[in-house]
């Protein structure tokens, strides 16, 4: 199994008292396999990818990547994880300013010494970036921006990819061409994808979906 999690809960300080964002969250994920978290806002969806990342710390239970407990690792251990075999994908992009596209799509894969030219080449130009490698981030636009991420979270080939409401920036025709894009280039490099979107729509191009309710599995 990619993934395993187990009875994962995750509060937040709150008024008058804590606030519990997950509550016993359990999921299996196989390699090649994607999977949909929906629900309403602030239902945990968010939580629960960044503590798949090692973003965040969970209060109970257990994330397992292949072999590796995350609970097992400091913090350079999670960062050296989401080098090599965590790719995650914002929202808001963020790519990084003072580079062109074609080393914004080579960047994690340096990081994680699979930097493999041809491979990203291949990426930039399945991307529609090819005539774009040279510019930077804000002489792009939005699905431009979108584009040059899904390429830098897939440059590496990780075995997780995680997507927090990919398309959420976009208008629905660009979203569903980056989508697309995304689900093929997935597919092709086996990895297994999790991926947060408000849209029914988006989720049920996905193999399965989890919807969550208050912090639970509804």
């Amino acid at each position: 199994m990619l993934l395993t999690v187990t009875d994962l809960s995750k509060s937040f300080p709150g008024d008058p008292g804590p606030v519990r964002v997950l509550d016993g969250i359990s999921l299996k994920l196989a390699a090649g396999e994607t999977l949909a978290l929906t629900g309403e806002s602030g239902s945990g969806k968010s939580t629960l990818l960044h503590v798949i990342a090692g973003l965040e710390a969970p209060d109970a239970g257990e994330v397992t990547l292949g072999d590796t407990a995350l609970s097992t690792l400091d913090d350079a251990g999670r960062a050296r994880l989401r080098r090599e075999d965590v790719s995650v994908i914002f929202q808001q992009f963020n790519l990084i300013p003072s580079l062109d596209v074609a080393a914004n799509i080579a960047f994690q894969a340096r990081l994680a010494d699979r930097h493999d030219p041809d491979w990203c080449a291949t990426l930039t130009d399945r991307l529609g970036l090819a005539e774009h490698a040279a510019k930077y981030p804000e002489q792009l636009s939005g699905g431009q921006q979108q584009r040059v991420a899904i390429g830098r979270a897939l440059a590496g080939k990780p075995p997780l990819v995680l997507a927090d409401e990919p398309t959420g920036n976009l208008d629905e025709a660009t979203g569903d061409a980056v989508i697309d894009l995304m689900l093929e280039l997935v597919s092709e490099t086996g990895a297994g994808l999790v991926m947060v979107t408000h849209s029914d729509r988006l989720a049920a191009r996905l193999t399965r979906r989890l919807h969550l309710s208050r912090g639970r599995v509804a």
